[in-house]
């Protein structure tokens, strides 16, 4: 088997990788400090639930990432996947003015993939699209390793900045 016909195993970042805990509080504002919120992501500490599954699904399946941050960045996140000893592997990430529902953006990059790779697994802490990829078909593991922030949920649904 080779890393191109290995089972696909995607996996969100925050507060399913990286805890965002410390960065809410730009959310929390009037207007919110988005350009706050992603500038701090590379200090997010990592969620050992989270990188244990990513490590343990290494062996069998091709790690790949998606995300609803915005393309903008991806450095940052590169550089945190990295020194959180984190697979290498793809990252889908949403562009700079993509507004849209993450639950909607992630199942189209979801049904993509899908065309032409197994995906064995999706894990996200996102209800919503959890909820929405088992209905499509797709194996789900929710991330509930992380204290769950109103907050982000509404950025996530109806800001689509997350």
């Amino acid at each position: 088997m080779t890393a191109d016909d290995r089972p696909l195993a995607v996996f969100d970042l925050d507060n399913t990788l990286s805890d965002t805990a410390h960065r809410q509080r730009y959310l929390e504002r009037k207007p919110r400090d988005w350009d706050a919120f992603f500038a701090a992501a590379p200090q997010d500490p990592p969620l050992p639930e989270g990188i244990e599954m990513a490590l343990a699904s290494a062996e069998e399946c091709e790690v790949v990432y998606l995300t609803g941050r915005p393309e903008r960045c991806r450095r940052d996140t590169v550089d945190w996947l990295a020194a959180h000893g984190l697979p290498e592997g793809r990252i889908w990430m949403r562009r700079d003015n993509d507004r849209r529902p993450a639950r909607r953006t992630k199942l189209e990059i979801l049904r993509r993939l899908a065309r032409t790779r197994e995906i064995r697994v999706l894990v996200d802490d996102d209800e919503l699209v959890c909820e929405d990829a088992e209905q499509a078909g797709f194996t789900v593991v929710r991330a509930r390793w992380a204290a769950t922030s109103a907050v982000l949920k509404v950025a996530q649904e109806r800001e689509g900045r997350t």
